[in-house]
């Protein structure tokens, strides 16, 4: 299905963005900081992409997108970090308008913090010949290093709020990792990284998406301010 990838980025953007809309959320106020947030972020995540498509460290079948590509990406690959942010970051703003008052606190979010910069950072340095794996747990142990200096009370929601995104994450990287379909739609190298699956995704997959996410959330939080 030549399609899939493409019906998956625009089937994830579609709902937020017609919701973007409504009286309550009126998330359009913060299209000019995260569409800033969003070009930022590829900067990071397309070399990073492309050079482990090159390396073959990951990979893309064919036989499910349209074949256009740029730096050796699918069009739909692109699209994914144009997309998957926007409704990311979209469902982090609507939860936090329907649960005003839910969020970790200080002493609460600093035990984690500094938790997961430990764990990280340890995975990173013990799988230094991993590639994906190495650049991934080293990329997010920084980045929430970066963000607890900035503005911890944006960990104090994230954390909470990417539990729930977990769900549809889950179920469309699933799809992309080849749940419910014949093949998958990216595929991965195993030397690659730590081998261990959640369903067909690589456990290294929550923690980019941890990281892509968390990145055009905080830079789309700096911008609001300096914006409005």
């Amino acid at each position: 299905m030549k399609y899939l990838y493409l019906l998956l980025n625009f089937g994830s953007f579609l709902i937020p963005f017609i919701f973007s809309f409504h009286p309550r959320l009126k998330f359009y106020r913060y299209w000019k900081s995260l569409f800033l947030a969003i070009i930022i972020t590829m900067f990071v995540f397309i070399p990073w992409d492309a050079i482990f498509t090159f390396n073959g460290i990951w990979g893309f079948n064919e036989s499910y997108f349209i074949e256009h590509k740029i730096f050796s990406l699918p069009i739909e690959e692109w699209l994914f970090f144009i997309c998957i942010p926007y409704a990311c970051v979209f469902t982090h703003y609507a939860l936090i308008q329907l649960f005003p008052k839910k969020e970790l606190t200080k002493k609460t979010t600093l035990i984690i913090t500094y938790s997961l910069i430990i764990i990280f950072v340890l995975i990173a340095l013990l799988n230094y010949d991993k590639w994906y794996t190495f650049v991934n747990f080293l990329y997010a142990s920084v980045l929430i290093i970066i963000v607890k200096i900035y503005s911890i009370d944006v960990l104090k929601k994230y954390y909470m709020t990417f539990l729930v995104m977990l769900i549809p994450f889950l179920l469309i990287n699933g799809i992309l990792t080849g749940s419910l379909i014949e093949n998958e739609v990216v595929w991965y190298n195993n030397n690659e990284n730590l081998n261990f699956r959640i369903f067909t995704i690589p456990i290294e997959d929550s923690i980019y998406a941890f990281s892509l996410i968390l990145t055009n959330l905080a830079l789309t939080e700096f911008f609001y301010k300096k914006l409005i």
